[in-house]
């Protein structure tokens, strides 16, 4: 199977598709996808987003993030549903984000079930991460 990235305006997706993704990778279990209105403007508001569509134009997975294009890029999300990861997508999904900003560093936090992935795409652990909850 073969697939296309592309950069795509958030709110000019089909929420139920992205949803769809986020609950079809498990990434739907730490998002607020019962929230339709906060979901989509988690979408909307992220100022680079790409996508990960097959030849029919089935979405199979996501990069939500936060650039200032200069300094440092904030992946939010990356989402790639079950059936098609270890497949690519993650790390093409990955590289064009990096594309989009190359001078930017890539910074996210991990899903407990992804801390193993990251390192074998060529992230490094960074052990000063903090989040304060709402």
């Amino acid at each position: 199977m073969s697939w296309k990235i592309d950069r795509v305006d958030g709110a000019a997706l089909d929420l139920d598709e992205v949803l769809g993704v986020y609950h079809a990778s498990g990434l739907g279990e730490r998002r607020p996808v019962g929230d339709r209105e906060r979901f989509a403007a988690m979408v909307e508001n992220a100022n680079l987003v790409l996508v990960a569509r097959d030849d029919e134009g089935v979405l199979l997975g996501i990069v939500r993030a936060v650039s200032d294009f200069s300094y440092v890029t904030y992946v939010s999300d990356i989402a790639v549903v079950r059936d098609h990861q270890r497949s690519g997508i993650g790390r093409a999904l990955i590289d064009a984000t990096r594309g989009e900003a190359p001078d930017a560093k890539l910074v996210l936090l991990s899903a407990p079930a992804a801390v193993d992935y990251y390192p074998h795409i060529g992230f490094t652990r960074h052990e000063s991460a903090w989040v304060l909850n709402p």
